[in-house]
């Protein structure tokens, strides 16, 4: 028979907890990272004085620019306006069904004054060290790669170091700019939009653009992120960046696989003073590899196993939002990174097995 419409109630007897499934992974998810942000309570007491205005919650914070990357929420402005009306975005964030959703500017200025790269940063670790515990990251075969993140500002906005404003021609938000006969290279010009980005190409035949570095170290065993950074876009950045993250995060007597790109004598030293095994692929012409490591079976494994790194790449682009940064400014930017690449490990968590549903 046909269905009838029913009239509006004016109260719910169901709850928030009750419509969400028993077994939605987003459940996984939440249980995790709120063990995850108990453990940070101290830090983040810390950032907020005794007295004042209250702000939004630090933890609900969090898990919305988590909601953010994991559901490809391109804005804070969007991001907010899905709080309202969607209600698992609301369980997860840990609003109630009456609970007022924060202006889109208050969001934003809350979130510039919770977090920065030393919170960020070490949620991130909280991740890995969650992975560790439950025993499956590795501590011998590790990979590292960089890739190009797109700045917040496009080649108008770019102008000589000397001047404030570039060549505009016209009125108006889009004015026409004429570079004719002008070369234009990090040494001469900057962006008045953001400062930080530099001209970088990623290769020969490919046209350069305003972008910033990341990188990432990951373990073999699982594809998960152990380490991240995001730098200026330099034609040395990779390894520089992989230098550090080496430092910090891979043991003695454990293999780095990469590309030809990191084949350079400075960065196999870094590799042999720590006693890293280098698993990296040999430049056509010159190479620092010995010839005798390469005919290894190991070393044809690591190159295999390296280019799961891609993965990651295409995940925290087209998925996290990391295509593109929101943000102006390097420090912005890389708390944007390490966003994603947290919202990847927990994502990538929930899909290996053993998982349970309660964090410990």
């Amino acid at each position: 028979m046909r269905g009838v419409e029913r009239p509006e109630t004016l109260f719910s007897y169901v709850s928030l907890e009750d419509r969400i499934p028993a077994n939605h992974p987003i459940r996984k998810l939440r249980a995790v990272v709120d063990a995850l942000l108990r453990q940070m309570d101290d830090r983040i007491d810390a950032c907020y004085a005794k007295r004042g205005r209250p702000s939004i919650p630090p933890h609900r914070l969090l898990r919305a620019l988590l909601l953010q990357a994991i559901y490809s929420i391109p804005s804070e402005r969007r991001l907010v306006e899905a709080i309202e009306y969607n209600l698992l975005y609301r369980w997860f964030v840990g609003l109630g069904l009456d609970e007022p959703v924060w202006d889109h500017s208050t969001f934003s200025a809350n979130r510039e004054r919770l977090l920065n790269q030393e919170i960020v940063q070490a949620f991130f670790r909280q991740v890995r060290d969650y992975a560790e515990l439950r025993a499956v990251l590795s501590h011998e075969h590790f990979s590292v790669d960089g890739t190009l993140i797109d700045a917040w500002a496009s080649h108008k906005s770019l102008a000589p170091i000397d001047e404030e404003t570039g060549p505009h021609q016209g009125q108006g938000k889009n004015p026409t700019v004429d570079f004719t006969g002008e070369k234009r290279s990090n040494a001469t010009h900057r962006s008045t939009t953001d400062p930080d980005a530099r001209l970088f190409r990623k290769s020969a035949g490919d046209k350069a653009h305003l972008c910033y570095a990341g990188h990432v170290l990951m373990e073999n065993r699982n594809g998960l992120v152990v380490d991240a950074e995001v730098t200026l876009a330099t034609g040395t950045a990779e390894y520089e960046a992989a230098e550090v993250m080496v430092e910090r995060s891979v043991p003695a007597n454990a293999t780095l696989a990469a590309d030809r790109k990191y084949d350079a004598a400075r960065f196999l030293d870094v590799l042999r003073r720590k006693g890293i095994t280098p698993h990296i692929a040999c430049k056509k012409v010159g190479s620092n590899i010995p010839e005798a490591l390469t005919q290894s079976e190991a070393y044809r494994t690591s190159l295999k196993v390296r280019k799961r790194i891609e993965e990651i790449f295409g995940w925290v682009k087209t998925v996290g939002g990391l295509r593109k940064a929101r943000f102006v400014g390097l420090a912005k930017v890389k708390v944007q990174a390490l966003i994603a690449f947290a919202a990847y490990n927990l994502v990538r968590l929930a899909k290996l097995s053993g998982w349970p549903l309660k964090a410990t």
